[in-house]
């Protein structure tokens, strides 16, 4: 956008304010702000948050007590009393949670029929949203829609690349070696993690360098952030963490920027307050003009992304940064039982930095926390597996009396490693119980990434990093040695032959991008796998899964295809790069194809909820982890495994089963353990000792 162009939205943004303002005044008189009969499925607590428009608030919303639904809630009467739903920003932290708030705003305005939508005189510039409705996004995906529209301020073109972590760690490796260090010797991730951190707490490479000093590993990191910058810079592409640090050096150094989008979003909202780095934090602050319209969600108890650069201060410290703030506490849980929550509020209240709540239910009391001590992992996992067959073929009796099926979707094995997955997925295997493991990410897997690739390349053709992907996959006849001239732009010292596989490989290249301008989102897929010969590889090396993988990158691609072109395929590329773990299309495809009990880390499971839990390994110095006993942690992350313990506990609806053994083989060596202090926070009369099914008590006996 030109800086005219801006000026003049700029004038418009200013000219209609007081029209929406006069409107939202004729609206309050006409209908009366106290006819909030759309808001009568809210409970106290709810409606005062969503009823509380103006000025800067808190909403502490305890695990179960429906954030989600307060904040959706918030925006419909927002927009009732007149708000444009253009002026409304929503920040999530996932595509599934923005989704879902997404969906049900819509389905809100949709089912009021008394409800219109104020008319005013904006124009129809579009910021990444379309149409007349609020703009819902991730944090990452914020940033991409800015930076498309204003990043040139910064010299960044709008088809600019998104390194996924994969492509980062390739390049950090490529610089160690051309600074003449062995990447066996110092790990390319330990150096991307320093400067992802230092890029989340909103530090320049500059600033880096300076602080660096006489600190070899730092000294390093600085050199290889140097040539990492020159690589992305080459490639016209920006990482994960460019796309939160560049938007807000963006709206930093930019007033004119910054203003543009204060006056376009008036009520902004950002949900999982407590999960905010410093480079978010320092987003939200620039993004909330003068009238301080901001409204964050968030419970400090769940806050458990420090070791990846998650800051509680900034949801403790709210009310220091902008004093007028409103606190409103949701402490009704509509997920739990009674006796689960009184066991988490005890778990928690030792936690020292918090805001205090205490969650309560409507739900019944429920039945005791059973506990398992186990001999080592293995009895353990039988134990668990042993107890969920049971479940499985008896089933429940519900508050009727009537008997009830228990689905393996119902029930969820949380543990705080991935390693503990194995005894627990053997034991699973030999009780024939199906189960999936969360985590697995569609787009990392190399067949999609190989057409996510070829796309990005054709729009994109200074990515190297997609050159070097793509090129020979499937293989085409190009060695190493011709790549390697391709990369040094020596194209004309190849033999002939070479140089017309070259030619060939380019030519696809301009058919794809001539099919982006042109041709559906779905279809620019299909045109990929086709020419560029994959499937007929896939099908000649009787490579099924990988051509049904691509074959469902497809089927995904068809929600692009209402967009007009080039937009829908830009926009899929947007949020293939930027999918988290539970935004994957395999999670609705385990639900709806192979349905199993989720095994999953407690990190993983965050935001779900399940009738049935089983929460594994509660050991000292697994669970809680040995780190917290690290003299270099702060106060505040040496409480962070007591409020990750918190989270476990709040995953279960119904019943919750805690487990720990005696004895654990770790790195090869069995190892006695002791029980999670955690485990004595909780009382005794909420919790049961289990016996094992199989009626045989496992024992210890130390020689």
């Amino acid at each position: 956008m030109s800086d005219q162009n801006l000026f003049n939205e700029l004038n418009e943004f200013n000219s209609t304010t007081d029209e929406m303002n006069t409107n939202k005044e004729n609206m309050a008189n006409t209908k009366g702000i106290s006819e909030t009969e759309y808001l009568k499925d809210l409970n106290p607590a709810q409606l005062e948050a969503a009823l509380c428009t103006e000025g800067p608030l808190l909403i502490l919303a305890g695990a179960g007590a429906g954030k989600t639904k307060t904040v959706t809630y918030r925006i419909l009467h927002l927009i009732k009393t007149g708000v444009s739903p253009r002026a409304i920003l929503a920040i999530t932290f996932t595509n599934k949670a923005a989704r879902e708030m997404r969906e049900r705003v819509t389905s809100l305005l949709n089912s009021d029929q008394n409800f219109n939508l104020p008319m005013h005189s904006m124009s129809s510039h579009d910021y990444g949203d379309r149409g007349d409705r609020p703009f819902v996004s991730t944090f990452h995906s914020l940033g991409v829609s800015i930076l498309k529209e204003s990043g040139h301020k910064l010299g960044i073109p709008r088809h600019f690349v998104i390194y996924d972590r994969g492509d980062s760690k390739s390049a950090v490796k490529d610089a160690l070696v051309e600074l003449g260090h062995d990447p066996k010797q110092i790990d390319p991730n330990k150096i991307l993690g320093i400067i992802s951190r230092e890029k989340g707490n909103f530090t320049s490479r500059e600033e880096f360098e300076a602080k660096s000093g006489d600190d070899y590993m730092g000294s390093i990191a600085a050199e290889v952030w140097r040539k990492y910058d020159a690589k992305l810079d080459k490639d016209k592409a920006l990482d994960f963490d460019d796309l939160l640090f560049k938007t807000a050096h963006l709206l930093s150094t930019h007033p004119e920027i910054r203003e543009y989008y204060q006056k376009k979003w008036r009520y902004v909202h950002v949900d999982e307050y407590q999960d905010t780095n410093q480079v978010q934090y320092r987003i939200v602050q620039l993004l909330v003009g003068k009238n301080e319209n901001l409204a964050v969600v968030g419970d400090g108890d769940q806050s458990i992304y420090g070791w990846r650069g998650a800051d509680i201060k900034n949801i403790l410290k709210f009310e220091e940064d902008y004093p007028t703030a409103k606190m409103v506490l949701l402490e009704q849980n509509y997920r739990s039982t009674q006796t689960i929550l009184t066991a988490a509020n005890k778990v928690i209240e030792k936690n020292i930095y918090r805001k205090k709540k205490n969650l309560f239910t409507k739900n019944e009391a429920g039945e005791k926390i059973k506990i398992y001590t186990a001999y080592d992992e293995t009895d353990e996992a039988n134990f668990i597996a042993n107890t969920v067959r049971e479940m499985l073929d008896k089933g429940t009796i519900d508050a009727s009396g009537n008997k009830k099926i228990i689905k393996p979707d119902d029930i969820a094995v949380l543990y705080r490693a991935n390693f503990q997955s194995r005894a627990i997925e053997d034991s699973f295997l030999r009780k024939n119980i199906a189960y999936t493991l969360l985590g697995t990410k569609f787009f990392e897997r190399k067949e999609v990434k190989d057409v996510i690739s070829y796309i990005r390349l054709a729009l994109n053709p200074d990515s190297m990093v997609d050159v070097k992907r793509v090129i020979n996959s499937p293989v085409r006849g190009i060695g190493k040695t011709t790549l390697l001239k391709v990369l040094e732009g020596k194209e004309d010292e190849l033999p002939n032959a070479a140089k017309e596989k070259i030619r060939s490989f380019r030519s696809l290249l301009a058919a794809i991008e001539q099919k982006t301008k042109t041709d559906k989102a779905s279809e620019v897929v299909k045109y990929v796998i086709t020419m560029s010969g994959m499937e007929k590889s896939f099908k000649d090396e009787d490579e099924q899964e990988r051509l049904e993988n691509v074959r469902e990158l497809v089927t995904l691609a068809l929600k692009y295809d209402s967009y007009v072109q080039p937009e829908g395929i830009e926009k899929m590329l947007e949020e293939a790069a930027l999918a988290s773990d539970q935004d994957t299309i395999d999670e609705e495809k385990d639900k709806d194809k192979k349905p199993g009990v989720k095994l999953m880390t407690v990190h993983a499971s965050k935001g779900l909820e399940f009738e049935y839990v089983f929460v594994t390994g509660l050991e000292q110095d697994l669970f809680p982890s040995g780190r917290t006993r690290d003299e270099a942690i702060s106060p505040e992350s040496s409480e962070e495994e007591r409020r990750l313990f918190y989270v476990a506990l709040t995953r279960a609806k119904k019943r919750l089963f805690l487990s720990h053994a005696n004895v654990r083989t770790i790195f090869g060596n069995k190892q006695v353990t002791l029980p999670s202090e955690f485990l004595a926070d909780i009382d005794e009369d909420l919790i049961e000792e289990e016996k094992p099914v199989t009626g045989i008590k496992s024992i210890f006996i130390d020689f």
